[in-house]
């Protein structure tokens, strides 16, 4: 307990899934957490779930997407806390189809929350974060879909892909500026959220309407068959977040249960 006790953190996307548990889990281990959604009603149930369970949390609306949001919801941290020292840019969408079958409108949506969300999340997170000259973590939730291409899910692989080297490049560019700011990437693999809900299989599928079974692909296509879980990556993300990953930055955590290893058996030999 406390692994980042008296830390300020703001989890973007964090009224459900991935980014409810890291919001949760977070504010379990002792930092004040400020979480953003669009999702008001789950929003602000996620937030009063940490404070029932003893933690410090405040709940904000916002659209990723639009900037002059981004230095509202920054300056009411500011003027709330005071400083900012674990940023977790985690909202993010996924468009399921054939390349030729996507809109351009579609296209430009997924990027607009994807890249352009995360881009937001440092540029107005940083000056911030450095105001307190302690330092901080900035962790970007990508996908194991940014690490290698995925048929019908080319969109969102470019997104993710796009998030694996912006965030190292964010490294870098902190690292050079000497403000013990760290910036990592984090990939999940097949995890058991409401995202397959809102990925019919019809749209890859036009024979098929129903939702994606998120089990059975872990089944078939993970070496050790589990399907993850939402705490599975906010662990992950609390290391990131903590002192215990002080001297880690331009970094992935791949957190898959071994889906980019490769396959099991040996195909050498067949």
């Amino acid at each position: 307990m406390g692994q980042v006790q008296g830390k300020v953190a703001l989890v973007t996307g964090a009224a459900a899934g991935i980014g409810a548990a890291i919001a949760t889990t977070l504010g379990r281990e002792g930092a004040t957490v400020v979480l953003t959604d669009l999702d008001d009603r789950r929003g602000e149930a996620t937030a009063e779930a940490i404070r029932a369970a003893g933690g410090q949390a405040l709940y904000l609306h916002q659209d990723v997407t639009e900037e002059g949001r981004w230095a509202e919801v920054v300056g009411e941290v500011d003027k709330q806390y005071g400083r900012l020292d674990v940023l977790v840019a985690n909202a993010g969408i996924a468009i399921m189809g054939p390349l030729l079958e996507m809109s351009l409108a579609d296209w430009r949506r997924q990027t607009a929350v994807n890249i352009d969300g995360v881009f937001l999340t440092v540029k107005h997170g940083i000056p911030l974060m450095r105001k307190s000259g302690q330092g901080g973590s900035i962790v970007m939730i990508s996908s194991v879909a940014g690490l290698r291409g995925s048929a019908n899910l080319a969109g969102y692989s470019a997104t993710k892909g796009a998030v694996r080297l912006f965030a190292k490049s964010v490294a870098l560019e902190c690292a050079g500026a000497r403000d013990d700011i760290r910036c990592n990437s984090v990939h999940p693999g097949i995890i058991d959220t409401e995202i397959w809900d809102k990925m019919p299989a019809g749209a890859a599928d036009s024979r098929r309407n129903a939702p994606i079974d998120a089990r059975a692909i872990a089944e078939g296509s993970v070496p050790t068959g589990k399907l993850g879980t939402a705490q599975d990556i906010a662990n992950g993300v609390l290391y990131l977040a903590s002192d215990a990953s002080r001297y880690v930055t331009g970094s992935e955590l791949v957190i898959d249960s071994g889906l980019m290893a490769g396959r099991v058996g040996n195909l050498a030999a067949r």
